[in-house]
């Protein structure tokens, strides 16, 4: 079995939450013996990759597709920010 716990930190709340929303709709469908569990406290955004299969590939193609996805949502929020002046 393969897991990874992911945490990132937001310097304000809204910007966590903000991100955990953009980026949950991506878990909702996994490959059998995947499980994603993501949630938010305060300002963290907290992910637990599980894979009870040992294929490595898979776990670290699904990390870096979380990654990336996160990334995307990051840098929306911060343009959205940066033109508006709210996060959402």
């Amino acid at each position: 079995m393969l897991e990874a716990n992911i945490t990132l930190k937001y310097p304000e709340e809204e910007i966590a939450k903000a991100i955990a929303e953009a980026v949950s709709p991506d878990n909702i469908r996994v490959p059998e013996g995947l499980e994603i569990r993501m949630w938010r406290k305060e300002r963290k955004v907290l992910t637990k990759i599980k894979l009870t299969k040992n294929k490595l590939p898979t776990f670290i193609a699904t990390i870096e597709d979380f990654l990336r996805s996160v990334s995307v949502a990051e840098k929306t929020v911060f343009a959205i920010k940066k033109t508006s002046g709210n996060y959402v």
